[in-house]
């Protein structure tokens, strides 16, 4: 497979307000995927903006790349990639993962035999949410955490959920739970429903299975039928974790527990900010490289 690649390099604040410019764009092309990093650990400050296309970037693509950098227009690096199976380079590159009470790999990765730990297998795919993201890494230690602290789970639904992992992970918690997994991404279906054959996860509606469902956040008639939940989980992006948040309040029971994801710590202020205008209040957070993990719950007393 061809794929063409645009860089962008820049000090690390332009490289974010570009991240985040990005967040706010409601009609981006999903074939545009784009990331941000500093170019090496001895320099911190200075970071790429890399965007990957399966085509040769058009004039509309180069012009979406250069207005999240307005009104300084950059330099764009533009070059083409050797044709290469991705899938198996990526699965290559994806180290197992520790985290919490769970071991993830990809089956290129044998899982080793240690007693008390979950073992998931989950290949690279088209969608998000392998474990070796830092986020979905750091959900996975405070879920665990939350089970560790006496956290009870009859109902929860994961929002964005990938590849369904984080549902895989809090239906091990809480083995007789009422399960629900969304995401925006039609691919997920798929992907959802493989991972959940090969980690023997039982699909279905009643205690202990797993449906899932195509939605943009929590706006599908089956996701509040199901509701209110004892637990959300949503490893997203900053922006729709805002713009979500007064849904994910209501679809909480009064003490209901929030699990928030996919937001960079220099994020984290507005995120929060949007929680304490509806009812929910910090309970734990943790940090994982440059990426909030927020713990949060409903206040007994907030209305819906």
């Amino acid at each position: 497979m061809t794929s063409w690649k645009i860089t962008v390099a820049g000090p690390r604040p332009q490289i974010e307000a570009a991240l985040l410019a990005h967040e706010d764009v409601p009609d981006w092309d999903h074939g545009i995927v784009i990331a941000g990093s500093e170019i090496a650990e001895d320099q911190p400050d200075d970071w790429l903006l890399e965007a990957w296309l399966p085509r040769k970037p058009s004039r509309a693509d180069k012009a979406a790349i250069t207005a999240l950098f307005a009104p300084a227009p950059p330099e764009l690096i533009i070059e083409q990639l050797p044709e290469t199976d991705w899938l198996v380079l990526s699965q290559q590159g994806l180290e197992p993962v520790r985290a919490g009470a769970f071991f993830v790999h990809t089956p290129d990765h044998p899982a080793p035999e240690e007693p008390g730990v979950r073992r998931f297998v989950i290949p690279a795919s088209q969608a998000f949410g392998t474990g070796q993201h830092a986020t979905t890494a750091g959900c996975l230690t405070m879920l665990t955490a939350m089970k560790q602290r006496g956290v009870t789970v009859r109902n929860f639904v994961d929002v964005g959920t990938g590849t369904g992992l984080l549902a895989f992970a809090a239906l091990h918690l809480w083995p007789r739970a009422i399960a629900t997994a969304s995401d925006i991404d039609r691919v997920c279906a798929r992907v959802i429903e493989e991972n959940a054959a090969a980690n023997a996860i039982p699909a279905g509606a009643g205690p202990g299975e797993l449906t899932s469902v195509i939605a943009p956040g929590l706006d599908h008639p089956l996701l509040a039928a199901r509701g209110p939940y004892d637990l959300v989980i949503a490893n997203i992006l900053a922006g729709p974790l805002v713009e979500l948040a007064p849904d994910f309040a209501r679809a909480l029971v009064p003490g209901g527990q929030l699990l928030l994801a996919g937001l960079l710590t220099t994020q984290e202020d507005a995120v929060r900010a949007a929680c304490r205008r509806v009812g929910l209040r910090l309970a734990a957070r943790l940090v994982n490289g440059d990426w909030s993990i927020l713990w949060l719950r409903r206040r007994r007393d907030a209305r819906a």
